[in-house]
């Protein structure tokens, strides 16, 4: 695995996607996973500092569902250096969003890999959508690529910035040849939608992973250029630790993103603003 790097904390540098929890939380009913381990909000600041990042972004665990107290706990250690994306149930009340806004929640995700049903996103949770719109927050999707063409219009519809996770969850066997793929490429028009750089190894495992980023990134480096790009460490790797840790994620991304100019773009600018961090 790679060294931690010297750059010094003070350069505005932002990791997008990372996560705490501790094995003896209450998990939700429906689930892929279930740890096996801790990680703490000390532990991903400590990993900031060493490979230095100046903030950082935690993602709720989808295994804890919409019981984000360890997130918002987390978050009030420090709130000048970590922002927040929760999951919620579509029933959120306003007084709910509003405290999830105090403590420092910028956004929803949807988990929906692994076969899980797309939500009703023009039913029953139109209001809530609405309301997330008119707080500016973004909504993060987590699905595979194939089916992104069903998913996304909805909510571009309302108007809600939309992330997009892990370069797009496409089919390994077909790279950036995936229909879903090519739609999302084709999304960045409109201007609503961002991708993450993050976690390519869950795009076919470790060497194919690399592969399809290095294929990728020039797409969608035409397409969104770095003002709609984000990195992410997806630490701590669930699922997937033997292949990674921080510092390799890191390296992986400035050999994927060779000029500093871009980088810096993609990991201060752009998650700035978008992530509300000054």
């Amino acid at each position: 695995m790679s060294q931690p790097c010297a750059t010094p904390a003070t350069v505005l540098r932002i990791d997008t996607h990372a996560h705490v929890f501790t094995r003896d939380l209450p998990l939700a009913d429906v689930r892929r996973y279930a740890p096996t381990y801790d990680v703490t909000v000390e532990q991903y600041i400590a990993r900031l500092d060493t490979h230095g990042m100046s903030h950082g972004v935690l993602v709720q665990p989808s295994f804890l569902g919409s019981d984000n107290r360890y997130l918002l706990a987390a978050l009030a250690r420090y709130p000048q250096r970590l922002r927040g994306i929760a999951m919620v149930d579509a029933d959120v009340s306003e007084q709910q969003l509003l405290a999830l806004q105090a403590g420092g929640v910028v956004g929803i995700r949807f988990n929906l890999v692994g076969g899980a049903p797309v939500p009703d996103f023009t039913g029953v949770w139109r209001s809530t959508l609405a309301r997330i719109a008119q707080l500016g927050w973004q909504v993060e999707i987590h699905r595979e690529a194939v089916d992104l063409p069903r998913v996304l219009p909805p909510l571009l519809a309302m108007g809600l910035k939309v992330v997009v996770d892990h370069f797009g969850r496409v089919d390994a066997a077909l790279g950036v040849d995936d229909p879903g793929f090519r739609y999302l490429l084709s999304s960045a028009a409109g201007g609503q939608v961002w991708v993450k750089l993050s976690a390519s190894y869950r795009n076919g495992g470790a060497e194919q992973g690399q592969r399809f980023a290095r294929q990728a990134w020039p797409l969608l480096r035409e397409h969104f250029g770095a003002q709609r790009l984000l990195w992410g460490s997806d630490w701590p790797h669930t699922q997937h630790e033997s292949l990674t840790d921080y510092g390799h994620s890191w390296q992986q991304f400035t050999q994927l993103v060779s000029d500093e100019e871009q980088r810096r773009i993609i990991t201060g600018q752009t998650a700035a603003q978008l992530f509300g961090i000054n």
